[in-house]
């Protein structure tokens, strides 16, 4: 099946008929089918695919981190020229992070939430080799630097919980990379990360290679990263290697139907010139490759009612303790003087870099976390003045799709209950009712209603993060608070998931609060798009103007680090990790300036930057 040419030189990475299959119901069912491949020096190779076709769990056999007894591996898997499935559970763990080093999908489920990140990598040195304590936490404190943490060296002490979904993918990649293995197997690396840090990863992930000679097998559904990292691309479909070739040939000459269609599905930046209105993907039939065209999203906001979302000067910041009596010494100005509308049937929205204050404004906006001044009015409430009993009330009319799925589904409870249970909990049906409407909401968002019986570690990542969508309109919310709701998902998943809340949208006139790192799709769903810099707003305005006369220099940068799914990109280096990210940390009784912003055209607003 490779199609590697003949070298005197050995891989690092040898898959021959790899066969992976797990007991359900008292039987084997394979998922992962006769996959062969090799990975040599330096090289980096690419597995992609569908949610469910079998990437994740390649990689997972390859590091022999399977359930025993519940799962099987069948075939040869050699690394470094050790057989890999033959060695003692003993000898695997010396080979696990020194050998080879796995990032996983989602971070927050992969690190102890009890112990300080500096703690955890610090110990993937000290577990593969001869190191000190003082030596592993400055070593840890330049893999923090590495990869782009700012304040490395204060953060060291910090827990996963205090840092954002994009921070702790970074975590992630600076301990997988702390004992410098010869293979790093990078599953969804950069999912959770912002197009900016994207792309200084992949940029990083390039520089390291050419230093350490590492190879690299990335495990992706974002096309965009695949043309411009992979030397080869393996696409996987329901369990097997359907094609296999250089990046090249994949992508410009790609034989099978459903590698066209996953082409076909992706979603490029500059696609909507001379569109107004949000456009709905295209539908790609995976077994012929055939794309339906899309059809444009009818307009159907009312701008001279009243808005349904109203936020004016909003203010967020967390207070920072320190000394003996724990006196306050600082804050983090997450989100400051925030301000802006929302109407029914408009979807706004917030871009930015990871930590920028997107997820903290709807978080406030939702009163998940207490806002410190300003106000939100939401469908005739009052939001940062009600009471318990009234603020149960107001969620009802607005519910928030989170990052990270898997952190968001209880653990014990059936996919299917977590769904049911706010129809119940809030006395909209019995529980006969919810479960009915439980099951045709799981059909809506692509997923069979036999599945309610499963529990949230059953299904793939893509898949959870659909199951939280379907659980979000179980209340028949006004607004929905989108917090990187597609992030998890392969692009024809996606694009399905897309146009599934377009429809929503339109036909009950639906407003979204869509919070995104992927500009490619923020273009084509939007109707306005708000850019955000640590915690402010600095250029809002509509799609189609802000897409095609961007005026900050920031919002300039985010559009320059959009991946392209083109392969004559892949020696690209953006240099975008040359300036420090700045810190929204501000001392005691800082007080911001205020900000003057320009109007470009009608309703385009940008922020006015002081000389230098």
């Amino acid at each position: 099946m490779s199609d590697q040419p003949a070298t005197s030189v050995s891989p690092v990475l040898s898959v021959r008929n790899l066969t992976t299959s797990f007991l359900a119901d008292g039987e084997w069912r394979s998922v992962v089918r006769n996959v062969s491949f090799d990975v040599m020096p330096g090289e980096t190779v690419a597995i992609v695919g569908e949610s469910g076709s079998g990437k994740s769990v390649t990689s997972l056999s390859i590091m022999r981190l399977l359930t025993r007894g519940s799962s099987r591996v069948e075939g040869r898997i050699r690394l470094n020229g050790r057989d890999i499935l033959s060695l003692s559970d003993k000898e695997m763990r010396s080979v696990r992070g020194k050998d080879a080093a796995m990032i996983f999908q989602e971070p927050m489920t992969s690190l102890n939430p009890i112990f300080t990140i500096g703690r955890q990598i610090s110990e993937a040195l000290t577990c593969h080799g001869d190191i000190s304590k003082a030596d592993a936490r400055a070593e840890t404190i330049r893999l923090l630097e590495k990869v782009r943490i700012p304040n490395a060296a204060s953060r060291f002490d910090e827990y996963p919980h205090q840092f954002s979904g994009g921070m702790r993918q970074r975590v992630m990649i600076a301990m997988a990379l702390a004992s410098r293995p010869k293979l790093l197997i990078a599953d969804e690396p950069t999912t959770a990360l912002d197009v900016t840090i994207q792309g200084q990863i992949l940029d990083l992930i390039k520089v390291l290679q050419e230093e350490e000679g590492m190879s690299v097998l990335f495990i992706t559904h974002d096309m965009g990263v695949v043309a411009e990292i992979a030397d080869r691309t393996i696409v996987m479909y329901r369990g097997e290697a359907v094609e296999t070739g250089t990046t090249d040939d994949i992508f410009n000459r790609g034989k099978h139907p459903y590698t066209r269609a996953l082409l076909s599905a992706v979603p490029r930046l500059g696609s909507m010139d001379g569109r107004k209105w949000p456009l709905r993907f295209p539908v790609i039939d995976t077994a012929t490759g055939e794309r339906r065209e899309p059809v444009e999203v009818a307009e159907t906001v009312d701008r001279r009612k009243t808005p349904i979302l109203e936020v004016k000067n909003l203010v967020t910041r967390f207070d920072i303790r320190g000394g003996l009596l724990g006196r306050k010494t600082g804050a983090i100005h997450a989100v400051e003087d925030v301000s802006f509308e929302l109407f029914q049937g408009e979807t706004l929205a917030l871009v930015g870099e990871s930590g920028c204050g997107k997820s903290t404004t709807g978080r406030s906006i939702t009163r998940l976390v207490q806002p410190n001044g300003g106000s939100v009015s939401l469908d005739g409430y009052d939001v940062l003045n009600l009471d318990p009993i009234s603020l149960r009330q107001m969620r009802r009319s607005i519910q928030m799709i989170f990052q990270d799925p898997f952190a968001s589904l209880n653990p014990r409870m059936t996919i299917g209950a977590a769904v049911a249970e706010p129809i119940v909990e809030h006395g909209l049906g019995t529980r006969a009712q919810a479960r009915d409407k439980a099951a045709d909401l799981l059909e809506r968002v692509g997923l069979k209603p036999d599945m309610m019986k499963r529990y949230p570690h059953e299904f793939s990542g893509g898949q959870r993060q659909r199951i939280c969508i379907a659980r979000a309109l179980a209340l028949d919310p006004k607004v929905i608070v989108a917090d990187e709701s597609v992030s998890a998902l392969d692009v024809s998943i996606k694009a399905q998931v897309c146009n599934l809340l377009m429809d929503l949208q339109q036909s009950l006139n639906l407003a979204f609060l869509f919070i995104s790192h992927d500009m490619a799709v923020v273009e084509r769903v939007s109707h306005r798009v708000a850019v955000m810099y640590l915690g402010e707003i600095v250029e809002i305005g509509p799609r189609e103007e802000l897409f095609r006369n961007p005026q900050h220099p920031y919002t300039k940068k985010l559009m320059a680090a959009v991946p392209v799914p083109d392969p004559a990109r892949r020696g690209i280096r953006r240099n975008l990790g040359t300036d420090e990210l700045k810190s929204p940390v501000r001392p005691a009784g800082y007080v911001p300036p205020k900000r003057q912003f320009r109007e470009v055209v009608a309703g385009h607003m940008v922020r006015m930057e002081e000389a230098a």
